[in-house]
Formats: C-alpha cells, structure tokens, sequence
C-alpha cells in the first residue's frame, strides 16, 4: 500500500508565514485607520447641549387667553400666543391673494387657539415687538419690526413694510391639550 503523505517544504511554510503576515499587516492598518478616522467623524457630530436643544416641551396650560411668551428653541426665540376669538376671526378674515407671502391662517396654526412661531424679523433678523403686554403691535394687532417697519398681524404674517416672508412656524405638535413639543 502505497503512502500519499504529503511532505512540506520550507518553501510552504514560507509562503504560509507570508499569507499570515499579510493578512495581520492588513488587518492592523484597518484597525488603525479606524482609530484615526474615528475621532475626525464623531468630532462632526452635534455637541450634548445642541442635542439638548433639539426639541423642547412647553406647557401652555398657565397661558391665559390673550397672553404670549417666549421660549427659546436652538438659540432662537419662539413667540407662542394664546389667541383670543376676535384675533382668530381677524387672521381668518383676510384674504389670502391680498398677502405678500401668501398663507391662510388654517395654514400656520394646528389648533386656532394657539399660535407657535419663530420671533424673527424675516427681513434683517430682528426680533419684532407685540409679546409683552403694552408693546407696540403694528398696525395689524400683531407684530412691529421697529427696525425697518414690517407690520405683521395676527397670524404672524407680513402685512406691511420690507420684510419678505411671514414668521416662521417651527415644526411642533401637541402632545396634550395644553402641552406641546417644538422640534
């Protein structure tokens, strides 16, 4: 009976050191540019306090009817307004096609009753008066840009003067009744 064993050089066991060192070399340059790369990618995430930030609560509950704070969402002031019925139906009573950036009142409120929008001048940034009791409102009930003049009315939207676009709305919901979720 004839044997078939199969005798190994050291040419074998060379090439066999070889493959394995290729392969430790490689798998070592992988894990090492994972430990480099690593660090670049997770430093372009958002920082905690951002994340933070991202989306706030707000219970509405202690607005009273007519009243308006302000809450600040990613650095940047959130008017919210209890609106009273006379102010729905004036923001529902105007026509949309008279409107510079034409929007309906359906459009920018989930319940008619409470208004949630970004405090920013659409124009040059400014931050509008009309949330604190006795100041001006412009001409429409709703906010004045002193700066430059835009008049907004009850329904945030551009009435008057050179602002181009209304206030914006940010994405929210109601979680509640009387709470809500920004962001």
């Amino acid at each position: 009976m004839a044997e078939s064993t199969v005798e190994r050089t050291q040419d074998d066991e060379g090439e066999d050191r070889r493959d394995f060192l290729y392969l430790a070399a490689g798998a070592m340059a992988v894990v090492g540019t994972g430990a480099f790369v690593w660090p670049l990618v997770d430093s372009m995430n958002p920082a905690a306090d951002v994340l933070a930030l991202a989306s706030i609560e707000v219970d509405l509950s202690a607005i009273e009817e007519g009243q308006a704070i302000t809450v600040t969402w990613r650095g940047k002031p959130v008017f919210i307004r209890h609106r009273t019925a006379a102010e729905i139906e004036e923001a529902r009573a105007v026509p949309v096609d008279e409107l510079s950036d034409p929007e309906s009142d359906d459009e920018r409120v989930q319940q008619p009753e409470w208004l949630v929008m970004i405090g920013i001048c659409t124009h040059l940034g400014c931050i509008p008066k009309g949330q604190k009791a006795g100041e001006i409102k412009g001409e429409y009930g709703g906010w004045f840009c002193p700066c430059h003049g835009s008049h907004y009315d009850t329904s945030g939207r551009i009435r008057k003067g050179p602002a181009p676009l209304n206030l914006p709305v940010p994405p929210y919901e109601f979680l509640e009744d009387t709470t809500i979720r920004i962001g």
